[in-house]
């Protein structure tokens, strides 16, 4: 009996493998887009997590959110919602929106985020604004 309550322990335990470092539980920080792919991004998009299990931000046209359906490190983004303007960078904005839902896992160091994916698509981000 003692291992199924030592299991029921260890699984009761916070998910974040860096307790404290999160970039999504640290709301009023705003990161911005600087390469996808290895890549820099030339349009401006923006990201933040205004409260835990949410994202949202700026793509080069629209704004943008959706929920976050796990924890840190891992990173699962529900189905994006965005509004619907037009303007001259509209591709740069179904490249960012478009590889922000493949990503999978996110890395947070100081002032930089990165957002992984299973087939080696990346993106990285610099925070512009610090929430703390």
């Amino acid at each position: 009996m003692k291992p199924l309550v030592l299991a029921l322990g260890l699984a009761a335990m916070p998910v974040s493998a860096h307790e404290g470092h999160s970039p999504f539980d640290d709301p009023g920080s705003l990161w911005q887009l600087i390469e996808i792919d290895g890549k820099p991004f030339k349009a401006k998009a923006l990201l933040e997590f205004p409260e835990i299990g949410r994202m949202a931000g700026r793509a080069p046209c629209n704004r943008f959110s959706a929920a976050l359906w796990s924890a840190y490190p891992w990173f699962q983004p529900g189905p994006i919602a965005a509004t619907r303007s037009a303007c001259p960078d509209l591709a740069e904005e179904s490249r960012f929106l478009e590889a922000l839902g493949r990503m999978t896992l996110a890395e947070a160091d100081g002032d930089i985020l990165i957002l992984t994916g299973d087939s080696r698509d990346s993106m990285v981000f610099t925070r512009l604004v610090s929430g703390e």
